[in-house]
């Protein structure tokens, strides 16, 4: 990483089939509202990261993958994602969305993990 700034945790995302129940339970945990919420997300304004929960969605092609994942904010997110994929990561993306530009790949555990 050398000549790269920091990368940050921005955020948490959370799918469920029970946005309420979820979003009840993160608000009894964390002693604090959603700073927006719906029928089908809730957003926690926790300093600098975001947890989301999201109503679970089967996601339509081209979309973003709507798995629970954690999001990181990188310098250099084009060559970042080009470099993981050099050394042969599956990265999906980088793409263009509608809340900014975000690249994904899965840990070997199979996990989400958001680059932006």
């Amino acid at each position: 990483m050398s000549g790269r700034g920091q990368p940050r945790l921005t955020e948490l995302a959370l799918f469920t089939s029970d946005v309420q129940g979820v979003t009840a339970f993160y608000e009894r945990v964390l002693g604090v509202a959603p700073a927006d919420r719906s029928d089908r997300h809730a957003l926690f304004a926790l300093g600098d990261v975001v947890l989301r929960v999201h109503a679970s969605v089967e996601p339509a092609s081209g979309d973003p993958p709507a798995d629970d994942h954690v999001a990181f904010g990188v310098e250099g997110l084009d060559a970042r994602a080009a470099d993981l994929e050099a050394a042969g990561l599956a990265v999906d993306g980088p793409r263009d969305l509608p809340w900014g530009r975000s690249a994904y790949v899965r840990d070997p555990d199979g996990r989400l993990v958001e680059l932006t």
